[in-house]
């Protein structure tokens, strides 16, 4: 059940699905959603760095909230950072029914028990397309978005075009659904290798894909891939009242046309919000966080300092 992609937009579409994670963080204080509740059907877990005005920081398939670690360290002088760890990546326990439904309304319950007021959200790939999500559903809860390679539909980065539906990806988020379904661990494993050279640049990094995808739960994978392919926010965007910016990387590209068109496509995406600014990183690869992170840090906290 291993499949080659040989085609570089599928494999940078694979690469926009697959998040890292790294060294553990200290917990500075627990959330109302623990660790231990997991098992009880939550669909995530959270750890809570510094006070001030919040931020949560979302992450993406097969990584878990220590991914954000030089951004915490960069904002929680600052600001009450609440780092996600989605169930069932990097080694975090998995559960029966992995949703992202019930991961979307879990994230606003989380919200509200915690009295966070208009907090920002920071998301990586899966992790923006939930912060797109979470502002296009509720407008009124969420402040900042800031979206670090991800898109409100993932779609079009497999086939090119923004002229792409979920109707026109039917077939191919069903084949990636019953994939996944039949995939073993090992299988798992492999296919994550096929991307690996678009994800990230150095060693280092790419060690770090690899042990959170050893230890992520094949069918929670599967099941958010799916519902990524199978999800277009595009014109959901028009309803988000707050400020949004989407960091792009090009690096995995190798010359300028290509880059030019991917820097094209995000535009496009943002379409109905042309208030949304767009800004690309040409040099790094997916994870800006790893490529890139003195980058990342000095756009993040430019546009908090202004919008939040």
């Amino acid at each position: 059940m291993l499949v080659k992609f040989k085609s570089h937009s599928l494999r940078k579409a694979l690469s926009m699905l697959v998040l890292v994670g790294g060294i553990a963080f200290q917990i500075v204080s627990n959330s109302a959603f623990s660790e231990e509740k997991a098992l009880n059907q939550n669909q995530f877990i959270t750890q809570v760095f510094g006070s001030g005005k919040p931020v949560m920081l979302i992450p993406g398939l097969m990584s878990d909230g220590s991914v954000w670690q030089q951004l915490v360290s960069a904002l929680s002088n600052k600001y009450q950072v609440h780092t996600v760890s989605v169930v069932g990546f990097a080694g975090t326990p998995s559960i029966d029914n992995p949703s992202m439904d019930e991961l979307k309304q879990q994230l606003i319950d989380y919200i509200e028990v915690n009295n966070l007021q208009k907090p920002a959200v920071i998301g990586h790939s899966l992790g923006g397309f939930l912060g797109f999500w979470l502002a296009a559903s509720h407008p009124s809860k969420i402040g900042p978005v800031i979206s670090v390679d991800g898109l409100p539909f993932v779609g079009p980065v497999f086939t090119g075009s923004n002229a792409s539906t979920v109707e026109s990806m039917a077939a191919q988020a069903q084949q990636m659904k019953t994939m996944y379904s039949r995939m073993s661990q090992q299988q798992l494993v492999e296919q994550a290798k096929y991307g690996l050279s678009i994800q990230a640049s150095s060693d280092a990094a790419k060690a770090k894909v690899m042990s959170m995808v050893q230890t992520s739960d094949v069918n929670t994978v599967g099941q958010a891939i799916y519902h990524l392919m199978s999800h277009d926010l595009r014109a959901d965007i028009a309803k988000i009242k707050s400020p949004v910016l989407l960091l792009g990387a090009s690096g995995g590209f190798s010359t300028d046309t290509q880059k030019s068109a991917m820097q094209q496509l995000y535009k496009q995406q943002l379409a109905a919000l042309p208030k949304a600014q767009l800004i690309m990183n040409t040099q790094s690869r997916h994870f800006i966080m790893f490529d890139d992170p003195l980058w990342l840090n000095q756009q993040v906290t430019s546009f908090l300092s202004e919008n939040l």
